[in-house]
């Protein structure tokens, strides 16, 4: 059975061997994610480069995803690594603090922090783990109340309960960065802490001025995203529901029901979704998942996501491939549960603007009320594949391209599976005959198996897809 939801894999030192990246790819990773926290930009061309050279060595298609930064909001170092704080203790995060931290006070790599903080706020530290009461703000020190104590180590992020921090999204390292993803040609731009719809408008201006044609990626992991939710993703090609950061700024409880209202929205708007953050996190050290982790991966792929993301499992885990395995498991058995009238919903409600989309909604139609074993958009960008893959029509998509940049982009697309397919007439009735051929000789349909095609009169052209054709695969031959 092929798989639907599609895996994103983050790369790190567990995975770089060039053997390990064959074995993920084998095992399932459709698309890598590569953390522009750690490395430079020398570090991210060679690991773009292997990637490729992997995924044409195991014979797949793998997108590659750039994830920014974005701003460091985080404590400095500790003149031991580390410190031990408790209930009740006083300690100060000091701006203007640059020696090494020590049990009272520690420097901020963030120095407008006491600005945008007063008597009152509600500061979480390293994930949430550690709970800070501002008692007051003297200048550039913050002083702060310890109310849930525990390990503090070097460089720990820092949130503000609520949201309100206002450092701005992309940072001069993200500026650069994006420079670096565009060098590569990433097939996905991932901006991380976007407050509104102009840090991705800003976002996308700066890629297309570097040469980059990615597809523009919102990460929702600040308070302040959630009420402004639907012009985010209108100004982004996709958003990824990042858990960790959401989770502490809004709190725990409230992140299951906002990841289905996210998936929901992104699906209904043709964009696509991401659902990450300690999806297998206890394979970081065990060779299996725990039942708990096996139901959230569940439950994200019930819910509709595009893809699910992992991150310390392969960067750094000592399982990563049998974590991608245990993943792809996972999401198979699921989807085999999923029940989707959203077909019925959309055709009773979507009004279509273009000739297009509505021969994509009309394939999914035919091929719901068939048996149809494929569904096949020859596609010259990848658009006619996307709209389809919004509606779990029950039957995979293959998206046959000529276009480097199409095949990689629809890896991240639910149900569609890349092909690399050069028609060799721009005749529609021939590119048809012999987009069937190379179904067949990669064994995906046989004989008398029905299909459902799309294609346009100007074979070749973007955006001319005209032309919906339910077929029989071998009744040319008859003819």
């Amino acid at each position: 059975m092929l798989r639907r939801t599609k895996i994103v894999a983050t790369l790190g030192p567990a995975t770089s061997d060039q053997k390990v990246l064959e074995q993920i790819i084998r095992a399932g990773v459709d698309v890598v994610r590569m953390n522009f926290s750690h490395g430079t930009a020398e570090d991210h061309m060679g690991r773009a480069d292997r990637v490729r050279a992997a995924a044409r060595a195991v014979g797949r298609t793998v997108g590659i995803l750039a994830d920014l930064q974005g701003p460091k909001i985080r404590v400095r170092k500790f003149e031991n690594d580390k410190i031990i704080l408790n209930k009740g203790d006083i300690f100060i995060l000091d701006a203007s603090w640059t020696a090494l931290g020590n049990q009272e006070r520690v420097g901020l790599d963030y120095k407008e922090l006491p600005r945008d903080v007063s008597k009152g706020s509600v500061l979480l530290l390293n994930d949430g783990m550690l709970e800070f009461d501002v008692e007051e703000v003297r200048g550039e020190e913050i002083v702060c109340t310890v109310v849930r104590g525990g390990v503090l180590s070097n460089n720990k992020g820092i949130n503000r309960k609520g949201g309100g921090l206002t450092a701005p999204a992309l940072t001069d390292k993200d500026k650069e960065d994006i420079k670096t993803a565009a060098l590569i040609k990433a097939d996905f731009l991932a901006v991380s802490f976007p407050r509104s719809a102009d840090d991705m408008k800003l976002a996308r201006e700066l890629m297309h001025a570097a040469g980059g044609k990615s597809l523009l990626m919102a990460k929702i992991e600040r308070a302040e995203a959630i009420p402004v939710l639907s012009e985010i993703i209108d100004a982004s090609d996709a958003i990824m529901v990042a858990r960790g950061d959401l989770s502490v700024e809004v709190g725990d409880a409230a992140v299951p029901g906002l990841q289905k209202r996210m998936i929901k929205m992104a699906r209904a708007k043709n964009k696509l979704v991401i659902t990450a953050t300690q999806m297998m996190e206890s394979m970081i050290t065990n060779p299996i998942p725990t039942r708990a982790e096996v139901s959230d991966v569940a439950n994200a792929v019930l819910d509709g996501t595009d893809a699910v993301m992992l991150s310390a499992e392969t960067a750094v885990g000592d399982y990563p491939v049998e974590t991608i395995q245990a993943m792809a498991r996972i999401c198979i058995k699921a989807e085999r549960e999923v029940e989707d009238n959203s077909m019925d919903r959309r055709l009773a409600t979507q009004k279509f603007s273009r000739i297009d989309q509505s021969i994509a909604m009309s394939a999914l139609f035919a091929a719901s009320h068939f048996k149809v074993k494929a569904i096949v958009a020859l596609t010259q960008s990848g658009s006619t594949a996307l709209w389809m893959s919004r509606v779990n029509a029950g039957v995979p998509i293959f998206a046959l391209t000529p276009t480097d940049a199409t095949l990689s982009k629809v890896t991240l697309f639910s149900g569609v599976h890349p092909i690399a397919f050069n028609p060799t007439s721009v005749d529609p009735a021939t590119t048809l005959v012999e987009a069937e051929q190379e179904l067949v000789r990669l064994g995906l349909v046989s004989d008398d198996d029905l299909m459902v095609l799309t294609i346009g009169d100007a074979v070749g052209k973007t955006g001319h897809t005209n032309t919906m054709r339910i077929a029989r695969v071998g009744d040319h031959h008859k003819k």
